[in-house]
Order: structure tokens, then C-alpha cells, then sequence
């Protein structure tokens, strides 16, 4: 299946209602602690096929306009040369509990983390991993090798779960329950081993998106609802891994045939912008998707950034965290753009795609983030 049918299994999985995040009316599963080294296969478990997953092919997506890597540096991987891990242990405990907001339907929804606790002495820094899935998915299982890298280095991850579409939700809310997980982690710090002034958001596509809201919104009490309001919801480092900027503007790099496929998904996007019961693109509410648009946001006093696109993305095009980089530099923010060649939108090996996510585990793709992560969050 081409990388655009990925697009349209997504709005499909929308439309059907469905939702991988836990049931509103489920109990808590309780947290279980299991010991844990680097995954054996470092290609990231293969998410759950979004509904309609088997369609037929799709159009092959098209790029029509060039990669623009002046303000970036350009990484190229080495498949052969795969991350490595396992120096300490790593201690997972699974579905936490942290929130549980309302629906649209005014039902809660229970919001899960799996937490990654290396065994080292003291407080750690923490990281908050944020899934993608196309704002209508919410796999907190995902990128298990890349996240255990990260613990492996001394850092607690914890991988979270947030309302999607699906759930009537908008990016509002989901940016309100990335806050709360964060809020929730600080208050519970010393459960966890965690330095609760050392906190940063790292996210993948649609995750990749909220960081990058979470991070420019540093302050900002209009995302802070919930529980833990006595803890601050601040970031100190945001690594934002081929995330969009204009929701409006999705597809607009893209050949018209790729575009008028892509429709089913910018409805998606229509209406997690403008709320559920919306019929219109994000680009019909330019003071909406404005608000929505991390770009809006930045100040001087944000915190720094890693940017990572691949060259080859034909689901969010490189253009949008180019916007987003350069925004940011402008401001005098510390950020830095890599660009992986050839790469393309993570792992999609639920495509049949098995090899696209060795590119995202090579060695010298994964070096800077952790290289990152340690100047902004140890230093």
C-alpha cells in the first residue's frame, strides 16, 4: 500500500468512530513493573492497522516542492549501522492512570502512560513521549526501541496516551492532556525517580505537532485543566520528529491527484481545529488555525528545539517544520533542523514498508537526539 492510503486509512478510522485509546467506561488496568533491556529487534513494534488499512492502492504521492535543507544540517543514515543499548537496566511500569477528561459524548476517558525508569541512582530528567497517528489514533506502545534508547541513557520516558477526533476532541484538548501528564509526573516525581525541574516533550508526527504547541505555550494557563494545578505544565527541551506547523496547509506541497486523495483526512483535520460538529477545512478559520499553529505562539524565551524531517515524507511535508524552524530562529530560539536523506514518515511497517523505520533507528540518526537531550536536560 502506497504512503497515501496510510492518509486515507486514517480518515477512515475516523469516520468509523474508532478509537485505539482506552474505553471511556473501562476500569483501570492496574500498573504491573516488569523489567526491561533493549528491545532484541530494533525495528519499532508495528502499530495497529488503522481501519480500512486494506484498502485498495493508492496514488503514488508526489512532492512538488523541492526540499529546502539552507537552515538545516542533512543526516545521512546508515541502516547497517543500528542504535545500541542495555548499559543499566530499565524498569517499566504500565498503565498508569493520570486523567481522565470528559468526551464530547460527556463520558471520561481514562488517559494511560507506560513509564521507563532506568535503574540509576537519584533523580533523573524526565522525557514525555508523545505518539503520532494522524490525530485519530493515540499508541502509547509505539517507538519502543528509540524510548528505551533514551532510558538506556539515563532518562525516565514516559509514552502517553491523549483525547483524538475520534473522541470529539480538538487540538486544544490534546495539548490540555499532554499538560496534564506532565503536571501529573511532577507530583508524583519522587515515585518515579524523576528531577522535576528537568522536563522535556518529544513527539512523533501528530505528537510531534503537540510538543511543539506544549513547548511554545510554556505559561500559558489556558491549556492547564485538570488535576495537579499546583505543578507547572513547562517544558525545558522539545524534540519535535517531522510534526506539522499550518494544519491548514497539509497537503499543499503535494500533486493535485495526491491532494484530492488526501481529502478525507482534512476533514479530520477541519474538525480537530474547529471542533466536531464542524464541515469545514482548517483553512476556512484563519483566526482558528492560526490559534492552532505552534508559529503563533513563539517567544524569545522558549525553549530550545530538535527538529527532525525526513526527506522523502509523503504524509507531512518537510515544508511544515521548515516553517516552523525558521519561525522559531527568527525569535532567537535555540533550535536545530536535521533533515534525514531519503528517509521517510517514521515507522510504516504496517504498510508492508518493513525497512522505513531503520532509517529513524540508525546510529547517527539517533546520536543527536540523544546528544540533545543531554545538553538541554543534564547540562
Amino acid at each position: 500500500m502506497g504512503a497515501l492510503a496510510v492518509v486515507a486509512a486514517l480518515a477512515v478510522a475516523e469516520c468509523s468512530g474508532g478509537s485505539t485509546g482506552a474505553s471511556p467506561s473501562a476500569p483501570a488496568p492496574s500498573p504491573s513493573t516488569a523489567s526491561a533491556t533493549c528491545p532484541s529487534s530494533l525495528a519499532p513494534a508495528n502499530p495497529p492497522a488503522p481501519a480500512g488499512a486494506a484498502a485498495g492502492a493508492a496514488p503514488q504521492v508526489k512532492l512538488v516542492v523541492p526540499v529546502d535543507t539552507s537552515t538545516s544540517t542533512v543526516l545521512k543514515p546508515d541502516p547497517a549501522q543500528q542504535l545500541q543499548c542495555g548499559k543499566v537496566q530499565v524498569d517499566t511500569k504500565s498503565d498508569v492512570a493520570f486523567a481522565a477528561p470528559k468526551l464530547a459524548n460527556g463520558q471520561a476517558k481514562q488517559l494511560l502512560m507506560d513509564i521507563q525508569v532506568p535503574q540509576t541512582p537519584g533523580p533523573k530528567p524526565l522525557v514525555v513521549y508523545v505518539p503520532g497517528g494522524g490525530f485519530v489514533q493515540d499508541d502509547k506502545q509505539g517507538n519502543l526501541p528509540l524510548r528505551t534508547y533514551a532510558a538506556d541513557a539515563g532518562f525516565v520516558v514516559a509514552s502517553i496516551q491523549y483525547r483524538v477526533q475520534p473522541d470529539g476532541a480538538t487540538y486544544a484538548d490534546s495539548i490540555a492532556d499532554v499538560k496534564s501528564a506532565i503536571r501529573y509526573l511532577r507530583a508524583h516525581a519522587s515515585d518515579y525517580q524523576i528531577d522535576p525541574g528537568k522536563v522535556g516533550v518529544w513527539g512523533d508526527s501528530a505528537g510531534g505537532y503537540l510538543v511543539a504547541m506544549v513547548g511554545v505555550t510554556n505559561g500559558d494557563k489556558q491549556y492547564d485543566l485538570g488535576e495537579n494545578l499546583d505543578q507547572s505544565s513547562d517544558v525545558q527541551a522539545v524534540v519535535d520528529k517531522f510534526g506539522a506547523s499550518d494544519l491548514s496547509k497539509l497537503e499543499s506541497d503535494y500533486d493535485a491527484a495526491s491532494q484530492q486523495a488526501a481529502a478525507g483526512l482534512m476533514t479530520v483535520v477541519g474538525k480537530y481545529v474547529n471542533g466536531p460538529a464542524s464541515t469545514q477545512p482548517a483553512s476556512a478559520t484563519p483566526a482558528t488555525v492560526a490559534a492552532a499553529n505552534p508559529i503563533t505562539h513563539i517567544k524569545p524565551t522558549d525553549p530550545p528545539f530538535v527538529i527532525f524531517h525526513g526527506s522523502a515524507d509523503t504524509l507531512i511535508s518537510p515544508s511544515q517544520t521548515l516553517m516552523l524552524q525558521n519561525a522559531l530562529k527568527a525569535a532567537g530560539v535555540q533550535s536545530t533542523r536535521y533533515v534525514v536523506e531519503g528517509a521517510g514518515h517514521g515507522d510504516l511497517s504496517f504498510t508492508g514498508d518493513t525497512k522505513s523505520a531503520l532509517q529513524w533507528t540508525s546510529a547517527n540518526v539517533a546520536a543527536p537526539l540523544l546528544d540533545f537531550l543531554n545538553q538541554s536536560l543534564k547540562g
